[in-house]
């Protein structure tokens, strides 16, 4: 079959090379706005061929891996595909994009979330594995025909994904909670640490926790506006559950409840027993 990718950066990137590892695909297309990502794209062959946004319409499967709004500006560009044209949005957040899908489409549209990344993004950031032994969620798959879910299933046990079910209201919460809270939180510290320190002092002291932490705040900052936009709801309420946690641990230790302090310690570290 032929494959369309809109959008070739980390995750189409890398998409485009693992399934050129597949023997179900023939030929992979891409398309993208920005022409550096074309030719970066081509340069690293994350695709066979670049082509317009008319050629990718006329695709087997297509890819949508692109912001999240995006996604739902594009779907209304593709809702005079042919009924055999599966559509798959890659996006991390469900619900909205869900909600936008045109219903000339909404037999064709899979909703899609790879639970797969890392902090870099564009072309020069794809790799063939970043699919391998990961878990991709399915939303809402009640509302798909089954020759495009059965497509979508094949092609991601075909790089080595693990599809797990779900409603889009559902998945949206447990993400922000494992996902975009974290993100949200990076960027928080790190912020906090450049209006503190000078350049200097954070390269010579910074160590493994401080770059932990804060590896996800080198995340694209277009993508994650997008996907706390959509999210909003859900990340307010985490938002507030962690600040009521982090105002716990603040009276702790001004009020010096050292050995509380250890037990709420204590307490977060059984989170490890689960991953």
């Amino acid at each position: 079959m032929t494959v369309g990718i809109v959008g070739l950066g980390l995750i189409g990137g890398s998409l485009g090379l693992a399934l050129q590892d597949t023997k179900l695909v023939s030929k992979v297309l891409g398309y993208d706005h920005n022409l550096t990502n074309c030719e970066d794209a081509l340069e690293l062959k994350l695709i066979h061929e670049i082509v317009s946004f008319n050629e990718i319409k006329k695709c087997d499967i297509i890819f949508l891996a692109i912001p999240v709004e995006a996604i739902i500006s594009t779907l209304n560009l593709l809702k005079d595909v042919d009924k055999n044209t599966t559509i798959v949005d890659m996006g991390s957040t469900k619900g909205e994009i869900i909600k936008s899908v045109p219903d000339s489409i909404r037999a064709n549209f899979v909703a899609a979330h790879p639970m797969a990344g890392t902090e870099k993004f564009g072309p020069h950031a794809a790799f063939s594995t970043l699919y391998q032994d990961k878990i991709v969620v399915f939303c809402d798959t009640h509302n798909t025909a089954d020759l495009h879910k059965d497509r979508a299933t094949q092609i991601f046990s075909h790089i080595g994904m693990r599809i797990v079910f779900m409603e889009a209201n559902e998945h949206d919460k447990h993400a922000c909670f494992i996902s975009h809270l974290p993100h949200a939180i990076s960027y928080a510290l790190a912020n906090s640490v450049i209006g503190q320190e000078d350049p200097k002092s954070i390269l010579l002291l910074a160590a493994g926790g401080f770059e932990d932490m804060s590896r996800l705040a080198k995340s694209s900052p277009t993508m994650w506006t997008d996907i706390f936009k959509q999210n909003r709801t859900n990340l307010l309420t985490s938002l507030e559950l962690f600040e009521k946690e982090l105002s716990t641990c603040k009276e702790m230790i001004k009020n010096e409840k050292w050995s509380e302090l250890e037990a709420w310690m204590g307490d977060a570290t059984t989170l490890h027993k689960i991953l």
